[in-house]
């Protein structure tokens, strides 16, 4: 089963850059099948891992950044791949 992990967080405004950068720097415990990044309006950042395992697996994801680099607690969700119709 592929899972995908979702990570997004908005910056602090005009940080939007350097949590990007933040975000590729993280060195997760295990690497995943794929990682992309995606930034949008308002400075957010989007990091999507897809993973080889199963929907409850233990998994590493991005931490929460310190300090004052977001606005808002950081948004996660978890989703498993479907076949396609």
């Amino acid at each position: 089963m592929t899972v995908a992990l979702m990570w997004e967080a908005r910056a602090a405004e005009g940080r939007g850059e350097e949590l990007l950068a933040w975000a590729r720097g993280q060195v997760l415990a295990a690497e995943p099948l794929r990682r992309e990044f995606f930034r949008a309006p308002q400075d957010r950042v989007l990091v999507i891992t897809w993973w080889n395992a199963a929907y409850d697996a233990e998994l590493p994801e991005l931490p929460e950044p310190e300090g004052e680099l977001v606005t808002r607690t950081v948004h996660r969700w978890r989703f498993e791949a479907v076949d396609p119709a």
